[in-house]
């Protein structure tokens, strides 16, 4: 998708960031606030969604991706006991191969705003780190 292209790159480090000390996606997040609309479009593209109420907007961006994760027996299998977990429980669900299993991740950010400028923003999903 085209769109995410540019969320997938800012969520992208933010996993890459999981293994090493910086900012966490909340730091990162909270540079926009207090920018424009244009900036904020400018930074991470095109919105997934919008929507307007109360005098304010709110712009959805969504990210998902597939991954590995290593199962917890040689040669893995989908919904086996895996390990840590979101999703249904554990990391079952998955596609398993070659003892990874493949996991849906998603991350959905959200900024709201309120006079053409970035008030706020909240972000959920496992894929957020």
């Amino acid at each position: 998708m085209p769109r995410a292209a540019p969320v997938l790159a800012l969520l992208s480090l933010a996993a890459l960031s999981a293994c090493a000390t910086g900012p966490t996606i909340s730091e990162r997040l909270s540079t926009y606030v207090g920018r424009s609309e244009l900036d904020l479009v400018s930074a991470l593209g095109v919105p997934t969604r919008s929507y307007e109420t109360g005098g304010q907007k709110f712009l959805a961006y969504e990210e998902q991706r597939t991954v590995a994760v290593p199962g917890a027996y040689p040669g893995g299998f989908a919904g086996g006991p895996f390990y840590g977990g979101f999703g249904r429980g554990f990391y079952g669900g998955g596609y398993a191969a070659f003892g990874n299993s493949y996991v849906p991740v998603q991350c959905d950010v959200t900024f709201a705003l309120r006079e053409g400028r970035v008030a706020s923003f909240t972000y959920r999903g496992q894929g957020c780190a």
